[in-house]
């Protein structure tokens, strides 16, 4: 999800480039509702990769693949663009009708990819997710990278689902166990935002995550909503008037509809994907560096003095 929001700021940079460019984007389907909230994206093509390739042969998985080759083959396009730069990611750009164009071999994710590219660019490594994507988006379509500040173009939607009144939104729950910062650093954190007046939602995706967050709520006084869909809780996070989260798809989107937003990283380096908007944001870890509850204390109220709350 991550990846996702990072692309939307060179989808807003090639709109105002090349006025009239219609941009249609594939991605993964759980993702679809990310793209959809930019209004210059014409086409969101849904596809189920994660799950298709468990059963690769079996006839329902077939007909659906054929289904999205044809969808990408509908229309011929004037470039087909991997800002992902994965070898799962050119599968599909080649099924498209039009040239695929990506990154040098010196600057991609996975090199093996960069065989199947038309025309390459290098971008270098060490910069920020959004800066890559801005970066590769510029070089194959003719146009000067933009010095402004990346624009998500991107505005909550009205969820099926809210809290009333003021809130923040914690997101304690990650993909993996080593990502995870202490729960009782997380009810402390929700105890600031209620006495700051905000009522903490913590946000989860399974039946553990769900656990998690009941504890922390429970210990700090916050509502665990329902299970949400990515719109419901897109419609969550734009709500917020503050976000705290692990390094997650969630948080980079909560930092891009401009919420103040902290990222607590606990085993990956922040700086090639650190949190990004146009909000007040702050990156605080890295591997073998988890935050100390104090550092994140000190950015939040650095943030909510900020905000006025």
């Amino acid at each position: 999800m991550g990846d996702v929001v990072h692309a939307l700021p060179a989808v807003s940079d090639m709109l105002r480039a090349l006025p009239g460019l219609q941009v249609d984007w594939l991605v993964e389907a759980p993702f679809a509702a990310i793209p959809r909230l930019h209004p210059g994206v014409q086409r969101v093509l849904p596809q189920a990769w994660r799950k298709w390739r468990k059963s690769l042969f079996k006839p329902e998985t077939r007909s659906a693949m054929s289904a999205l080759r044809a969808e990408l083959r509908r229309d011929r396009f004037d470039a087909v663009l991997d800002l992902q730069g994965l070898l799962k990611s050119v599968l599909w750009g080649l099924q498209a009708r039009g040239p695929l164009l990506g990154y040098g071999y010196g600057s991609i994710r996975e090199p093996a990819a960069a065989l199947f590219y038309r025309r390459r660019a290098e971008v270098p490594r060490n910069l920020q997710a959004v800066e890559r994507c801005r970066r590769l988006a510029a070089a194959h379509l003719g146009y000067a990278m933009p010095a402004s500040a990346p624009e998500f173009g991107i505005a909550a939607p009205v969820g099926s689902w809210s809290v009333t009144g003021p809130s923040a939104a914690l997101i304690p729950c990650a993909s993996r166990p080593e990502k995870l910062w202490p729960e009782d650093r997380w009810i402390a954190v929700g105890l600031r935002l209620q006495a700051a007046g905000l009522t903490p939602v913590l946000v989860w995706g399974s039946p553990d995550e769900r656990l998690r967050a009941e504890r922390i709520a429970t210990g700090c006084g916050g509502v665990v909503p329902p299970f949400l869909s990515v719109t419901d809780t897109a419609a969550v996070l734009g709500q917020a008037r503050q976000i705290v989260g692990l390094d997650t798809g969630f948080s980079h989107l909560g930092a891009a509809f401009g919420a103040p937003t902290i990222g607590i990283y606990c085993d990956h380096e922040p700086g090639l994907a650190g949190i990004t908007g146009p909000g007040p944001v702050a990156s605080l870890g890295g591997p073998g560096q988890v935050p100390t509850l104090a550092a994140v204390m000190a950015a939040l109220d650095t943030q909510l003095a900020l905000a006025g709350v």
